[in-house]
């Protein structure tokens, strides 16, 4: 029950009835307590456990190129706590009767590195060729950095290749993977690592053709 130091203003402290009586500074405050308790499985609730099913399934899925990929986390955050905060509400596209990844907008590096900068991505008989910028006339790029470009084919498989940035103003990386077609690709993407793999840039999604 509510105790009072006097009959009449004193410092209320509990809780009676449907009454929580507190006080804040120097004031008495007193609050009605909830009716109702919040469902926590409404359609609201079920959508965004669904969503962040989804995020945490896609980031296993890269099988751990995301492990190093978000530098710039907290410590006490793990890679994938970085993953789902970057992509649960931007990535996650709510708008049907289930949410689905929209995958053009899924961040998979995240860094301060500057972005790859694509100029093609074009299916063949030697797989996927993704042509890029080189850029070196931009602070923070050396031809040192390594490209790495990644695709998920649709029956799931994880396909990556790596290479050495270089200084040609305009090169090309292919994602070995002969005769693929670009009905076949799930999603597809590009980002730098340093040399030594302690920064990053942000991941650019690649429309394949």
């Amino acid at each position: 029950m509510s105790l009072s130091q006097n009959p009449l203003t004193g410092a209320m402290h509990k809780s009676m009835a449907n009454f929580v009586t507190t006080v804040y500074r120097g004031q008495n405050v007193i609050r009605a307590k909830v009716f109702m308790p919040r469902n926590v499985n409404s359609i609201a609730q079920q959508l965004q456990r669904a969503s962040f099913k989804l995020v945490v399934d896609a980031f296993e899925s890269f099988g751990g190129i995301c492990d190093n990929c978000f530098p710039g986390r907290r410590r006490t955050n793990s890679p994938l706590n970085a993953f789902v905060k970057a992509n649960l509400s931007a990535a996650v596209n709510k708008s049907g009767i289930t949410p689905v990844i929209d995958y053009s907008k899924l961040v998979i590096a995240n860094g301060t590195l500057p972005a790859i900068v694509t100029t093609t991505g074009i299916t063949g008989a030697t797989g996927i060729t993704i042509g890029y910028e080189s850029n070196l006339d931009i602070p923070k790029v050396l031809a040192s950095d390594q490209m790495v470009a990644i695709a998920q084919t649709k029956i799931g498989e994880l396909l990556i290749a790596r290479q050495v940035r270089g200084s040609d103003p305009l090169s090309t990386i292919l994602i070995a993977y002969p005769n693929i077609t670009a009905a076949e690709v799930k999603c597809c993407y590009v980002f730098v690592q340093s040399a030594d793999g302690s920064q990053v840039s942000d991941s650019v999604f690649v429309t394949v053709t």
